[in-house]
């Protein structure tokens, strides 16, 4: 019990600390003329003000700095200026092939993501009996570990014994074709990460599509119908337009997450030969090499990369994402 008395009474002073700054704080802002309203506004937020400083941006300044620097965790920072940078571009071959595999694996998966979680929302949105149950059944993989998931994928993966192997055999030996050593063998590893992508399809995705769906005014299919607009022409020039600010969400969400997969990837682990996804490469170098300048470089190359797709995301999107409160301006 004494090992964890000091850690106890941290945790117990950090609360009360941060209530004697937010009171100090409102007091202050009085003083130097602040209104109630305001000064109370000001201090309520401090605490989450305080935790964004410390655990957000000071780590993400800090990161910036190191991938300028030769740092192992032991010794002090060395500035190497852009040498890793340098190294990353020419001479790491490591490097390309992860920004190739994490690329194409974007590629592939967000389209996949996007258009099949709306098509399961609609048929989700249908007035059918026991549609409720179906719902949550959907939502069940938004609340399973993805740690288990993994591992579950690695199961059913395995080149002996998994069942999609053994799902597959008829067909493999009717053209005399091997199993595929979907994780041992690089042209399959791609391809097994783009299968599981799929499992991203349900859950949360498909529940906001849903929101969203519902959302959409009848009196508008209504009036499609009195014209005698087919369903497709409803689900283009009314189903699409409606929804496109949450299909820009999607977008952007689902790019970020594909772009940054770690977690499945880590514990499926695929062989080197098809290179490794950008997260993966950051942690190897960080915490296995302990090459932390390198990480950091890697982990700012990242950020830059999802800055940049993401902007021209949001560049194309007066072309087709309508907001209603613009079109009555």
């Amino acid at each position: 019990m004494e090992r964890f008395a000091g850690t106890f009474g941290r945790w117990l002073m950090t609360p009360v600390i941060l209530v004697l700054i937010a009171i100090g704080l409102y007091y202050f802002l009085r003083h130097i003329g602040w209104k109630h309203r305001q000064a109370m506004g000001f201090s309520l937020i401090s605490p989450w003000v305080i935790g964004f400083l410390i655990f957000t941006a000071f780590p993400l300044v800090y990161s910036l700095f190191l991938s300028f620097t030769d740092y192992n965790l032991f010794n002090k920072p060395n500035w190497v200026g852009l040498s890793n940078y340098k190294w990353l571009f020419t001479k790491d071959i490591e490097f390309w092939k992860s920004v190739k595999l994490t690329l194409s694996y974007a590629a592939i998966t967000l389209p996949i993501g996007v258009i099949g979680s709306l098509l399961v929302a609609m048929l989700l949105n249908k007035k059918i009996k026991g549609v409720g149950i179906f719902r949550t059944i959907y939502y069940l993989p938004a609340v399973l570990p993805e740690v288990a998931v993994a591992l579950l994928w690695r199961l059913f993966f395995n080149s002996e014994s998994g069942l999609l192997n053994y799902m597959l055999q008829p067909i493999l030996k009717l053209f005399n074709l091997g199993k595929p050593d979907w994780f041992g063998d690089a042209r399959f590893v791609l391809p097994a990460f783009a299968i599981m992508s799929i499992w991203g399809i349900f859950g949360t995705n498909t529940v906001v599509f849903l929101a969203a769906l519902q959302g959409v005014p009848r009196s508008l299919y209504e009036v499609a119908d009195l014209d005698g607009a087919s369903a497709f022409k409803k689900f283009w020039n009314i189903t699409v337009p409606q929804i496109s600010p949450i299909i820009l969400l999607q977008i952007i969400m689902g790019m970020i997450g594909a772009l940054q997969v770690f977690t499945v990837a880590m514990f499926v682990r695929p062989t080197s030969a098809a290179g490794k996804f950008l997260n993966q490469l950051i942690y190897e170098r960080g915490f296995t090499q302990l090459h932390m300048g390198e990480a950091s470089a890697i982990a700012w190359v990242l950020f830059i990369i999802i800055l940049a797709l993401s902007l021209l995301v949001f560049k194309t999107t007066p072309a087709w994402v309508y907001y209603e409160s613009e079109g009555m301006n």
